[in-house]
Formats: structure tokens, sequence, C-alpha cells
């Protein structure tokens, strides 16, 4: 890689700027899965109830995240004249904590730097009854005709609003996540997390300070 400039380099490093491996394989998380996962789908398909694909395809990849066994790129620093192994991460978007954290974040840089307008912003919460939940999980399009409505419920409540304040020209703007599993990895399809914003389309913008909300619907 190319010389790093001098400017940019410490001589010496100490324990805030040294770069620190996190080591995964020494997490329980990652010891548990390593050490259960093939009983577990061995079990499954006795069973006669197997994983799902991608669910298994998850796990391996993160059985191999940050082990340098596994692919690493190595760095070298032409000013230091040394040499850093960087292993692979596996990008999964589940299991693994460290990949989806670095996901997370980055997302939230995103919408706040890049994405959101600087006026007031509410989330509102889609919790569905579990007889939906199970057919959501494998049903993508159910599940986005569901999050359509939803949406559409949310924007037409903020035009009466609108309406309510004198104000007729508006666009509502939203930007939704879907949780399917809980902290104990138990199924929770679909609960959606909806960011809603309006603003008038002069620009001029118009924010409305409403209270986050657990939506329930009677689906019977």
């Amino acid at each position: 890689m190319p010389a790093a400039d001098p400017a940019c380099v410490r001589s010496g490093s100490n324990d805030k700027n040294e770069y620190r491996p996190r080591n995964p394989e020494d997490s329980l998380l990652y010891r548990t899965i390593a050490g259960h996962l093939e009983t577990f789908l061995a079990r499954q398909r006795e069973r006669g109830r197997e994983v799902p694909q991608f669910v298994e395809r998850e796990m391996r990849a993160y059985l191999s995240c940050g082990i340098l066994a596994c692919g690493f790129l190595r760095l070298r620093c032409e000013s230091f004249g040394k040499d850093r192994l960087l292993p692979l991460s596996c990008k999964g978007r589940s299991v693994c904590p460290s990949c989806c954290g670095r996901r997370m974040v980055d997302t939230a840089a995103h919408l706040v730097d890049r994405v959101f307008p600087r006026v007031p912003v509410r989330q509102w919460v889609l919790s569905l009854p579990f007889a939906l939940r199970y057919r959501l999980a494998y049903d993508s399009t159910m599940t986005t005709a569901v999050l359509q409505v939803f949406i559409r419920s949310l924007f037409g409540f903020y035009r009466r609003l609108a309406h309510d304040y004198g104000i007729e020209q508006t666009q509502c703007g939203a930007v939704t996540f879907v949780q399917r599993f809980g902290s104990a990895a138990n199924l929770m399809s679909i609960s959606t997390y909806s960011a809603l914003c309006r603003w008038r389309h002069s620009c001029d913008y118009v924010g409305f300070r409403t209270m986050s909300c657990d939506v329930e619907f009677d689906w019977q």
C-alpha cells in the first residue's frame, strides 16, 4: 500500500491508539455456535424440521468472521516498515455482532448526515399477532403489502394533522426497518420501526411533535 504521510504517523503507540484484534473465538456466542451447530442441524433434520439454508449459511459464515485462518489482508506501513494482518469479515446481517454493529452504525450515520432533513423525526412501531408473524417470515410479498398499509395509514394521519394546522401542500417521508427476531432469537416477524418526517414542497421544513407509538391492529 502507498506510504503513509509522516505527519499522520505517531512515533510509537499507546493503549488508546494501538489496534487490537477482537478475537471472536473467545466469545461465549462463538464457542456456543462452534460447539453445538452440527448437533443442532442434525437434530433438526432427524425431526423433519430442517433449518432454513439462509440461517445455516449465516451461522457458518459467522464462524469464519475475524479468523485469520479463514482469510486475511496483509497491510504494510511504509513509514514504520511494519506489517499488519487484517482478518476478513463475514458481512452478515443477523448473527455476527461485529458486522451487525458496524452496519448499524454506518446506516445511522448515513441517515443522519445524508437522508433526514433537519426536522423532528418520530419512531412508530407496528407489532403483529403471532398468527401472522410466521406467515410473514417466509412471504416477502405479504410483508411488503402489510408495510405499505402501515405506511399509508401513517401518512394519512400526518396529512390530516397538517390540514388541521392549515398546511395544505406537504410531503411525507419514511425509513422503515423490519425486525425479524427478538433478543432471545425468537421469531418476531414482523415488527417494523418507521422513522417519519414531514416537510413542505417549498423546502420550508415543518416538523410535528408526536409521541412514539406501538401500534396494534385487530386483523380479525
